[in-house]
């Protein structure tokens, strides 16, 4: 005769009950590793285990192996969109076709002008890079001279790391006067912030006109030139911090009742 096992009811429900536990608690640990809530903006080091999920994307700065996603580097942990990354924070420039810089003229040929942008090698701006039209053997220094400050775009980068610049975009243009600070490079994002909030705050509360480049250089130019840098390198030493553009915004609005609010004027070209 066959043995049949009777489960009772109530172990069926414990079973059940056990089941339903289980199952709660293996969804739980898809993303139990990573709160976008309360860990946004936490610092993470190399080897770090950030989540245990195949849920999510392995970004910049991280790596999968398995189920898990490590970091790469020492830097500020983001999610966004199911996108697991880690902003550096710190290390060098990485030139990339698209980029905006800032760069001073150092040297001029008879066909290019060299610029240097705080990289080991100069970047190459051509006679075609330029918006006008130019003949050859004209004098360069007619269009930018040694020690002119230009707001360009990266057109190129090669395996060799010859970079090329083109002042043809639109949002190109030489910088006059002014002054230029210098952040870390991978903290620029932070400064430009999320959609430009916090560079667009900051320009409007103090006024200024500002190019941040992708290279860590910064212009800055207005009345408020003092404090308008005050504020990037507050942005700058606590990148790390979450609610950042309401501590910038506060302190802006502090200093700003000491000297009054500022006159805004046109962009000088």
């Amino acid at each position: 005769m066959t043995n049949i096992k009777i489960i009772p009811k109530k172990d069926k429900k414990e079973e059940i009950k056990k089941e339903t536990v289980d199952n709660s608690t293996d969804k739980e640990n898809k993303t139990k590793d990573i709160d976008t809530g309360k860990k946004a903006n936490k610092i993470v080091l190399p080897g770090d285990e950030l989540i245990k999920s195949i849920d999510y994307i392995a970004g910049h700065g991280t790596y999968r192996e398995g189920n898990k996603i490590y970091s790469k580097l020492s830097g500020i942990l983001k999610n966004r969109d199911h996108v697991i990354s880690v902003i550096p924070l710190a290390g060098k420039y990485v030139p990339k076709a698209r980029d905006f810089i800032i760069g001073e003229v150092s040297y001029i040929t008879f066909s290019n002008w060299k610029v240097d942008f705080g990289y080991p090698s100069e970047a190459t701006l051509p006679m075609l890079g330029v918006p006008e039209y130019i003949e050859n053997g004209v004098d360069l220094t007619k269009y930018y001279k040694r020690g002119d400050l230009i707001f360009a775009a990266i057109s190129s980068v090669t395996k060799g790391m010859i970079i090329q610049l083109t002042m043809k975009d639109k949002k190109a243009r030489k910088l006059y006067s002014g002054k230029v600070i210098f952040i870390s490079s991978p903290k620029v994002p932070r400064v430009i912030g999320k959609e430009g909030t916090m560079i667009s705050m900051i320009k409007n509360k103090t006024g200024c006109i500002i190019n941040v480049g992708q290279n860590g250089w910064i212009w800055i130019k207005g009345d408020n030139e003092a404090l308008a840098t005050k504020a990037i390198k507050m942005v700058e030493q606590y990148s790390h911090k979450s609610g950042l553009t309401n501590m910038i915004s506060d302190f802006l609005d502090k200093e700003l009742k000491k000297v009054g609010p500022p006159e805004k004027k046109g962009e000088q070209r």
